[in-house]
């Protein structure tokens, strides 16, 4: 009997905590991109497997590349979401989850020098994207289309 009031105690604590940190967004998963002219852009995500997602990006225009960067979307150990951006290779910079809904995600890093705020959308079988300084200044966006359609 004490064990099984143990039990549902831990499950009742446990809830709370899961509920507060959110779900990785695997709505985000797959190979996105946005094409202007000869400009373009790309982005690829893993499921969610483990606490975490994996991503990669790049841009660029005809056979140029311009950017690229290496990211992550995980469960922290203290439970909480970040996305991690590494762009062309240097150290990750860390965002942490501001804001979550079943079709969107927000980050958002103050004390980054730019970007600062992160979102990431669905809308229809589009995943959205922008950045932007805390102050909503220098916003930038993108409307990826699955790859291949």
């Amino acid at each position: 009997m004490m064990r099984r009031i143990f039990t549902s105690l831990a499950m009742a604590l446990a809830v709370p905590l899961t509920a507060q940190a959110g779900e990785l967004p695997g709505w985000i998963a797959g190979a996105w991109v946005e094409r202007n002219g000869d400009s373009w852009s790309e982005e690829y995500w893993s499921g969610p497997r483990g606490g975490i997602l994996l991503g990669a990006a790049r841009t660029g225009k005809g056979s140029t590349l311009e950017f690229w960067e290496q990211t992550r979307i995980q469960i922290d150990p203290d439970g909480s979401i970040a996305f991690y951006a590494s762009p062309k290779g240097a150290p990750a910079s860390r965002f942490p989850m501001v804001s979550q809904s079943a079709t969107e995600i927000v980050f958002a890093n103050a004390a980054h020098d730019y970007p600062q705020h992160i979102r990431y959308w669905r809308d229809g079988k589009f995943l959205r994207a922008a950045i932007a300084k805390i102050d909503g200044s220098a916003a930038r966006g993108w409307t990826y289309a699955p790859m291949g359609q």
